[in-house]
């Protein structure tokens, strides 16, 4: 089933395989504007159903991982229009993913050294790279509702800015700690407003950006990125499967392209344990579209198509060192072991130099 075509909400997919979005920083300064060498890395992959871009900010706020690209500014919007468009000449089809990092960042990326935003001030663990060196993670500033609302404009502006750039559609990156699940997850909400507390409250402002964006966009260009169970260290909802059953339950009343669900699940537990996955619980809840991501081999994928716990199917890292990763799939070839030093950063090496099965 994995290389059966699909049809997501008009958009046609060749195949099942979806390429999961994979932050690889090679956006230059000042411009933070996708160049001919992402452009490449993209075409080298376009044999993917779908490519998930890499998070794109939608804000100067929204900047945390030096040499993330942008989709605000008009130079940064030409600059997807070269990748959009040699991936449309590749018979590629590809979504921009929408991002903000909220307190994932640090005042020497933020207009005017102003603290990271986000629902509240909880410094999350861990360090940033800044233009001085690797710096701790700070305790962010708790948004204003001017903050909020603003937030919320700036991801419709980016939405509309990515249909301009010639994106098949976008997906809001609701997962991961960022601003989004910052206010879904009481470990990071301590808020005492119409925006904290209640399932509902902690929910308005994913609904909020949701409903603006599709005010000017189409639903079924329009998806969504989850991870109920947590990501990061310390940083999940006590109560998970209830406040995101809550919201995927929610989403049957929007009519998006998909609902993009990411798990900590290793290899060998897709493999030997499917039975940790949450995919089957979700499933029930949610009747679109579905898209599973988090350590999947071919039959992984093939096994959860199968059984119907999800539609598509998200590959991450195997994408990076292997181009042609459908390909060699299909006739289960070996895949080649990415270079982590080459990760982020850089040029050529690591990017676009891996090569073809053969």
């Amino acid at each position: 089933m994995l290389f059966e075509k699909y049809d997501l909400k008009g958009t046609s997919l060749k195949n099942r395989v979806v390429m999961a979005p994979l932050t690889r920083r090679r956006a230059l300064e000042p411009e933070l504007a996708a160049n001919n060498l992402i452009a490449e890395y993209y075409v080298q992959r376009a044999s993917a159903g779908l490519l998930i871009s890499e998070g794109s900010q939608i804000s100067p706020e929204a900047y945390g991982y030096t040499g993330s690209p942008g989709c605000y500014l008009d130079v940064q919007i030409e600059g997807w229009k070269k990748v959009t468009k040699a991936v449309h000449a590749a018979g590629g089809k590809i979504f921009l993913q929408l991002w903000h990092v909220g307190p994932f960042s640090h005042r020497l990326l933020q207009p005017e050294n102003k603290l990271p935003m986000a629902a509240s001030a909880v410094r999350p663990p861990g360090q940033v790279i800044t233009a001085e060196g690797h710096k701790d993670y700070e305790v962010p500033r708790a948004m204003t509702i001017k903050e909020i609302n603003k937030t919320v404009t700036d991801f419709e502006r980016a939405a509309r800015m990515a249909i301009i750039a010639g994106f098949d559609g976008v997906e809001i990156h609701g997962a991961h700690a960022y601003i989004i699940d910052q206010f879904i997850m009481d470990a990071t909400n301590k808020r005492t407003d119409e925006f904290g507390g209640s399932i509902e409250n902690r929910s308005r402002f994913l609904f909020m950006v949701i409903d603006e964006i599709l005010k000017y966009v189409p639903a079924e260009k329009v998806g969504l990125r989850l991870s109920p169970r947590g990501y990061r260290p310390g940083l999940k909802d006590s109560d998970a499967d209830s406040v995101y059953g809550y919201i995927i339950n929610k989403l049957n009343d929007y009519n998006l392209a998909y609902l993009h669900l990411s798990e900590m699940m290793s290899p060998d537990d897709r493999l030997n344990n499917p039975e940790k996955s949450f995919m089957p619980y979700y499933r029930k809840i949610y009747k679109g579209t579905l898209l599973s991501c988090g350590g999947h081999s071919r039959e992984s994928g093939e096994r959860m198509l199968q059984n119907g716990e999800a539609d598509l199917i998200v590959y991450g890292k195997p994408f990076i060192s292997n181009p042609d990763l459908v390909e060699r799939m299909k006739v289960d070839a070996p895949l080649a072991e990415p270079d982590k030093e080459t990760f982020y950063h850089g040029g050529a090496k690591g990017y676009t130099d891996y090569p073809l099965m053969g």
